[in-house]
């Protein structure tokens, strides 16, 4: 009985001195994780979605009601300005203008008959077989007649250009990415001309529809260079340019939203219209400037952990907008504070405009002891208005 209490208590003994043994304190240059501040280049960008659209796409529609007689033109056809692109059955405006024209020579025959009824009741009125108001009649018949002439002509040339309309032409030369019918239906346009064919006038030359957050406005301008990749043709990336920054807004649940809208080249036809485009604007780039990790900026010590302040960074006034920070980096054994003023950030890395800091100068990270939820309600940087 009595080895059995001696074994139990070397046993308990053993398993204290273990966890003691790997459960002790590390030294603050073995607990900390730090990481160099290095001198290099950094480019700022900001990234959205958007739609890729031929930059001229006419919609071809047509003025005249009637069923469609035949089709020229079909999808991905290169049609030039003013071929015919579909002809509706021309039957009922032919029958129309054979109406009109027939109302021309009725009005050309009463403005005939006017004409001599003036000039006799003129005849009639010198020599007074005629009263003034018999002859003022005359006269305004005469008048009426050539209005009526003019009035059917006019009917008559309105339904000569309907008869025109009959073969819908290509307004614009380029290709037909979209046809909304087919022979055998019937085009109403009644009250507004139906959209029969899409023609984009050139597909060497897109643009890119893309929706950027108001936060990432500010920095968009034109003439920024942008980067995009589409699912179709994944690992290769193409390139653009800012041509406008839209002023209407969109208001999707409380998010706002404008249009950027972004000019690309594609030569060789790669891109189609309707492909989702993930796009990269360039919105500043500097070269040979302090970088911090942004791990660096986002590490604060937990609670009860020894540490002081140092450094100043009022040395000038900061520009407005500029952020506002600070680092932790080692000395003697205590984490000291460093305040930092920061320039534009890749994500990964942030520029140091103000610091006691050089290039070299190792700055903590990570504390390896930290427990999982220490980082929550962190103090983020700060923008100085």
């Amino acid at each position: 009985m009595m080895k059995k209490i001696l074994y139990t208590l070397v046993a308990l003994t053993l398993v204290a001195g273990g966890y003691a043994l790997f459960h002790r304190p590390a030294p603050a240059g073995q607990r900390y994780v730090t990481e160099p501040i290095e001198t290099g280049a950094l480019t700022q960008t900001v990234s959205a979605n958007g739609t890729l659209n031929p930059v001229t796409l006419v919609s071809v529609g047509s003025q005249v009601s009637g069923i469609v007689k035949a089709i020229h033109a079909d999808f991905n056809d290169r049609v030039q300005a003013g071929q015919v692109l579909l002809e509706l059955d021309p039957a009922l405006v032919q029958a129309q203008v054979l109406q009109s024209a027939a109302s021309v020579e009725s009005a050309r025959a009463a403005l005939e008959l006017a004409q001599n009824n003036e000039a006799r009741m003129r005849g009639l009125h010198a020599k007074e077989y005629a009263t003034k108001l018999e002859l003022d009649s005359a006269v305004q018949a005469l008048k009426a007649a050539r209005a009526q002439l003019a009035l059917t002509e006019a009917q008559a040339a309105r339904d000569r250009t309907n008869l025109g309309y009959t073969q819908i032409r290509s307004p614009v030369s380029g290709v037909v990415v979209s046809r909304q019918i087919d022979v055998g239906q019937t085009v109403a346009a009644s009250f507004q001309a139906p959209v029969l064919f899409q023609i984009a006038q050139d597909l060497s030359r897109m643009q890119i529809n893309s929706s950027f957050a108001e936060a990432d406005i500010g920095n968009i301008h034109a003439g920024q260079l942008a980067s995009f990749t589409v699912d179709a043709h994944p690992g290769r990336q193409f390139g653009g340019k800012v041509r406008q920054v839209r002023l209407n807004p969109t208001t999707l649940q409380n998010v706002v939203t404008y249009n950027v809208v972004i000019d690309v080249d594609n030569p060789d036809n790669l891109l189609l219209p309707g492909m989702t485009a993930y796009v990269t604007v360039v919105t500043a780039q500097k070269d040979g400037v302090l970088k911090v990790p942004n791990s660096a900026l986002r590490f604060r010590p937990e609670a009860g952990e020894k540490k002081r302040k140092t450094g100043d960074v009022k040395k000038t006034p900061p520009a407005p907008g500029t952020l506002r920070g600070s680092v932790w980096r080692l000395e003697k054994g205590e984490l000291a504070q460093i305040p930092v003023l920061l320039g534009i950030s890749d994500g990964r890395h942030t520029e140091l405009l103000q610091s006691g800091l050089k290039s070299g100068d190792a700055v903590v990270t990570e504390d390896s002891q930290a427990k999982p939820d220490s980082n929550k309600g962190m103090t983020p940087p700060i923008r100085l208005q």
